[in-house]
Parts: C-alpha cells; sequence; structure tokens
C-alpha cells in the first residue's frame, strides 16, 4: 500500500510540476480578461478535454510507441530527462512566451493546452511515469495522477484573477523557480536511471 501511494504522490508531484498551473493562471487571466464568465468557463472546459484526451492517449500507448519505433525505455529516459532540464532551466531563467490574443484562433488550444497544460515536457513526463508502473494498479493511478494535475490547472485557471492578486508578482516568479528546480531533480534522476537500465546492454554488447 505505502509503495502505492508513493507512486502516486509522485506521479502527482511531477506532473503538476511540469504542468506549472500557477503559470497556465496567469496566462488564462491575461488572454481572458475581457471575456464573460460563460466564455471563460468554455475556454477553461475546452482546453482541459483537449489535454485529457491527449494525456490518457500517451499514457495508455507510451510503450506501444517505443516498441513500433524500436526505442528503448532507457533510451527514452535519457532523452526525456534531457528535454526536462531544458524545461527547467527555462523556467529558471523565467523566460516568457509572449501571446497575441488577436493572432489566436483558439486560445483553448493553444496556448493553454498547447504548449501550457499539454506540451512536450508534460507529455515526456507521463510516458516516463507510465514506463515506470508495474502492473495495472500503477498504470491505473497514472490517469489518476493526470486527472489530480488537470483539476488542480481547472482550479488556478477558474479562480486565477484571486489567485494572482493573493500571490503578486515576485511570489509568482518564486514558485516557479521552486517548480523549476523540482522539475530539474525529475529529469536528473530519470537520466540516472535510464543510464542504469542501459548499463547491462551496453555492458553485454562490449563483452560479445
Amino acid at each position: 500500500m505505502g509503495t502505492t501511494i508513493e507512486f502516486l504522490l509522485v506521479a502527482v508531484t511531477s506532473i503538476i510540476a511540469i504542468m506549472n498551473p500557477v503559470s497556465t493562471a496567469a496566462v488564462f487571466s491575461i488572454l481572458t480578461d475581457k471575456f464573460s464568465a460563460e466564455q471563460q468557463r468554455e475556454v477553461i472546459f475546452n482546453s482541459l478535454r483537449i489535454s485529457l484526451v491527449v494525456l490518457i492517449f500517451f499514457a495508455l500507448t507510451g510503450q506501444l510507441i517505443f516498441t513500433i519505433l524500436g526505442l528503448t525505455l532507457p533510451a527514452f529516459k535519457i532523452a526525456g530527462g534531457l528535454v526536462l532540464i531544458s524545461f527547467a532551466t527555462g523556467m529558471l531563467a523565467a523566460k516568457k512566451e509572449e501571446y497575441s490574443p488577436e493572432e489566436l484562433e483558439n486560445i483553448a488550444v493553444v496556448p493553454l493546452a498547447f504548449p501550457l497544460t499539454c506540451g512536450a515536457g508534460t507529455i515526456t513526463v507521463v510516458i516516463l511515469i507510465s514506463s515506470e508502473a508495474a502492473g495495472l494498479i500503477e498504470n491505473l493511478l497514472v490517469i489518476v495522477a493526470v486527472l489530480i494535475a488537470l483539476a488542480v490547472s481547472y482550479i488556478g485557471m477558474k479562480y486565477s484573477s484571486r489567485i494572482l492578486r493573493f500571490i503578486g508578482d515576485q511570489e509568482l516568479r518564486i514558485i516557479t523557480k521552486f517548480l523549476a528546480i523540482f522539475v530539474l531533480a525529475i529529469a536528473i534522476q530519470f537520466i540516472i536511471n535510464g543510464i542504469s537500465e542501459a548499463m547491462p546492454q551496453i555492458l553485454g554488447d562490449v563483452l560479445r
């Protein structure tokens, strides 16, 4: 039981950290400032619906994709870790994407679903966590973790104006940097796991 709960906690915190609901709430607040409450609800629903479908798809088919493409899990863990390091360093450097509402055909898709809620970083984390799942229960827990993370994003967007008034710009930057450090630690751990799992095969090829 303890291991199962630990797996769920790691999955939830990992997905939330890379998803960064606080930043999503900030962008949502800016882009929908002139929207009615009904329009805001529609944007939130559409963005989360898209994100849910995409993340569950990769959670369920990630390993199948590896098989089809001839990839190994250790290789993807190392590559995924490097991708997450890039995301984390960008967060630490406080890089910000500039979005113009006039240029967006549907902000529920871009930028709220892609790249904020289910971008490459989040998809990578979901696939990597799924690869660590042992058995049906933990695979289901990955989906539960996705649902919990999206629920946090929902709360962040729904109450974005109140949250941002309470937090303030300086606190927002501090939270983002804290999440970046957490993502960086996750990335390094994935790389370590990938190298550890690849070593037997590498040594076998060398000694063959």
